[in-house]
């Protein structure tokens, strides 16, 4: 037990588990470190990455599993199906035609594809996951309560998921639905994409529920690279949204009591190739904000 335990009883709290896709790794290791000091949100809000593992974690809270689990998951068939198509080539260095026959056809591929369709990669493979890991789990079953948020299709509104009979697959994977990336999430006769739409940072739900309880939010969003700018009209809107989200998670990171924050990168929302690092990232920032987080929550 440690010294803070020793001399401190906590009274609860709200977790906040934020949107960053990859990034959201950190999240089990700022689980993990809580559960070091024998901490257990009394209830959760997550949202894209953050209510992934919200989910699993509200289910069996337990971080080392889970962190177990997250690489597994990584390493299977399952995960990989999520894939997202290349992006076009550049002009092959070799001009034989067949080199240059095969960097024709990515580049019309992808470009079509982003010009006809509304989603890029296999929304069924999403649910299918989602179902592999929740199969018929309910809300109710779950161990800590969980609030999911979705943004609703083609309305734009803020949904809160949590009703007791609710199956967490469809929740979670309507949560993690990128536009783009992802088509809509049916849920009964609504549709819904990713609630990251709506704020990475979810701290004023959180707050609406928290009921007195202090709020302790993750923040594992980015920022634009400040070496590298876009080069074509795709990557600017992502540029922009990236803008976008980082003021917005400023504006919402004032609101929390206690803000964990792992060291702040430029990976790429999908880049999953070193799980271990972001987990050690997440991991090392709570440890740094454990003294105010014990200092808030005790009796």
């Amino acid at each position: 037990m440690s010294f803070w335990r020793r001399f401190f009883r906590p009274r609860g709290f709200v977790l906040v588990l934020g949107g960053g896709g990859a990034r959201g790794l950190a999240h089990l290791g700022a689980l993990k470190a809580l559960e070091e000091e024998g901490l257990r949100p009394r209830r959760i809000v997550g949202v894209s990455i953050g209510a992934l593992f919200g989910a699993l974690y509200a289910q069996r809270p337990e971080a080392e599993a889970l962190i177990q689990r997250t690489l597994d998951l990584l390493a299977s068939d399952a995960f990989e199906r999520l894939s997202l198509p290349e992006p076009p080539a550049e002009e092959p260095e070799d001009e034989g035609w067949l080199a240059r026959l095969s960097a024709v056809s990515r580049r019309l591929f992808v470009s079509t594809r982003l010009g006809t369709a509304r989603a890029v990669a296999d929304t069924e493979a999403l649910l299918a996951l989602m179902e592999m890991l929740f199969a018929d789990a309910t809300f109710g079953e779950l161990v800590i309560p969980l609030s999911v948020l979705a943004v609703s299709f083609p309305a734009g509104e803020l949904a809160a998921f949590g009703p007791a009979e609710m199956p967490l697959a469809r929740a979670v994977a309507a949560s993690m639905a990128l536009p783009g990336v992802f088509e809509p999430i049916a849920i009964g006769e609504e549709r819904y994409l990713d609630g990251g739409l709506a704020g990475d940072l979810p701290i004023a739900h959180a707050r609406e529920i928290a009921e007195g309880l202090p709020v302790v939010a993750v923040n594992v969003g980015a920022r634009p690279r400040p070496d590298r700018e876009p080069g074509n009209v795709y990557e600017m809107l992502d540029w922009a949204l990236q803008v976008r989200a980082l003021y917005l998670r400023r504006m919402a990171k004032r609101e929390a009591d206690v803000l964990v924050e792992p060291l702040p990168g430029f990976r790429q929302w999908n880049d999953f190739s070193e799980p271990e690092r972001e987990i050690a990232r997440g991991y090392e920032a709570a440890r740094e904000a454990m003294p105010l987080l014990l200092a808030r929550i005790r009796r």
